[in-house]
């Protein structure tokens, strides 16, 4: 007999989140652990990369007001990479207006979230860009 079958696989969807506000990072953790991802975090774009070629996550979220290094410009990066070319990258951002939208469409990310996000904002992103994804559903009794 299993005794937990439904612990988090080895082929768990790795996810990253790039954001210099650890709120943000807390929540999006939270949120994709407890539907089955592993999640890798980083502070901001510099902590990223070098993280991103030691994990090779499926998906990454990326916030576009950083220090150092910001959104656009990680993003940027991230796609100009052979290694990584295709790894879809989401965007998140307070501001939503069409500049914001049309400079994240010119850097190569795939999809804009508008922060706060929800939770089926952000597993909604990762469906749309990831074939075969599915959410492991939280037991709870209510």
């Amino acid at each position: 007999m299993a005794e937990h079958p439904t612990q988090q696989q080895p082929s768990a969807l790795k996810v990253m989140v790039i954001d210099d506000s650890k709120t943000i990072r807390r929540t999006a953790e939270t949120l994709l652990r407890n539907v089955g991802c592993e999640v890798i975090t980083a502070v901001d774009g510099f902590d990223a990369l070098a993280k991103i070629t030691d994990h090779h996550p499926g998906i990454i979220f990326v916030d576009i007001m950083m220090p150092r290094l910001d959104g656009y410009q990680t993003c940027a990066l991230i796609k100009n990479n052979s290694a990584f070319k295709a790894t879809p990258v989401i965007l998140l951002s307070s501001r939503d207006g069409l500049f914001d939208k049309a400079k994240g469409r010119i850097v190569g990310s795939d999809q804009f979230l508008t922060k706060p996000f929800s939770k089926e904002e952000l597993l909604g992103a990762i469906q749309a860009h990831v074939p075969g994804f599915a959410a492991v559903q939280p037991h709870q009794a209510h």
